[in-house]
């Protein structure tokens, strides 16, 4: 990649990374454009070369992605307020849009999200985020000795597009234990390829850290351990939601260039921080490859 070519690419991520921490602000042609340090004459047109959809359109899905997060998974902000939040001035407007992309009401998608449309809905955010994927190298890899860590699991089984109601149902069980992220670790082991040939053989397990009695308080929670020793560990910054690239990354290139071998446990996962919590660019995860 030429550096003229890096510096555009940077100046758009830094477009992005502004959307992402000034959601709640006016995201105007003229402050973006500004951002970028590109005329604004012609930085929507450039927006939309590069990402495939206009500046106006990506701060809306970034909105609504905050807002559909909200509703799904925290309980603690009404619909008036998410409204508010993604730019609307009334909730009846926002209820609008929202049921215009996503084919439910907020309160309805609260409640019970039908995930399918919701995934199709924000297909072109992440499209336009993969344009300027980071790419990794050797530089971004480390190895770890990690200790033995014992953990309760939710296990998900079947469709990955119903991911997200075990999601749900994994953060209530949660919050009901007492085991919160800033003080019980999360992590995600995959057993399964991400999109594998058929839906149903799709299985990843849900995992909390904790030395603290398990209570089930009415879910199919299991006790298990992941297990210690050395791995080597990618850390990805920013839009966690697909860690497809790191993990490919660590089998496919890192690995055959290593010298090393994969020891007999899945790849796995630690989330370290969440959005909405944080703002989306601002995600950090450590992807886990156990090495023998």
């Amino acid at each position: 990649m030429t550096a003229a070519l890096q510096n555009y690419r940077d100046r758009m991520r830094r477009v992005l990374d502004y959307i992402d921490r000034h959601l709640d602000a006016d995201l105007d042609l003229e402050t973006l454009s500004g951002v970028a340090a590109f005329s604004r004459f012609h930085f929507h047109r450039q927006f939309t070369a590069t990402f495939g959809l206009s500046v106006h359109r990506y701060v809306q899905l970034a909105r609504m992605k905050r807002a559909s997060y909200l509703l799904a998974y925290s309980d603690g902000d009404s619909v008036t307020d998410i409204a508010m939040e993604a730019g609307y001035d009334a909730p009846d407007a926002f209820a609008r849009a929202f049921r215009q992309r996503f084919g439910q009401s907020p309160s309805s998608f609260r409640n019970a999200p039908e995930w399918e449309p919701w995934l199709v809905a924000f297909g072109p955010l992440d499209s336009a985020r993969s344009k300027l994927m980071k790419i990794f190298t050797t530089d971004d890899v480390t190895i770890r000795d990690v200790p033995p860590t014992r953990v309760a699991i939710m296990e998900h089984r079947g469709d990955p597009a119903r991911l997200g109601d075990t999601v749900r149902r994994f953060i209530a069980w949660r919050k009901a234990a007492g085991l919160h992220p800033r003080t019980s670790p999360t992590f995600n082991v995959w057993r399964s390829e991400r999109r594998p040939s058929s839906p149903a053989a799709y299985s990843t397990d849900l995992c909390v850290g904790t030395d603290l009695p398990i209570e089930a308080k009415g879910e199919e929670i299991k006790v298990g351990e992941i297990p210690g020793g050395r791995c080597a560990v990618l850390r990805v910054v920013g839009y966690t939601d697909n860690l497809e690239p790191a993990a490919l990354y660590l089998y496919r290139d890192w690995l055959p260039a290593s010298g090393e071998e994969a020891r007999d446990f899945p790849l796995y996962c630690q989330r370290l921080s969440f959005f909405p919590e944080v703002p989306e660019h601002e995600t950090e995860a450590d992807v886990f490859l156990p090495l023998k």
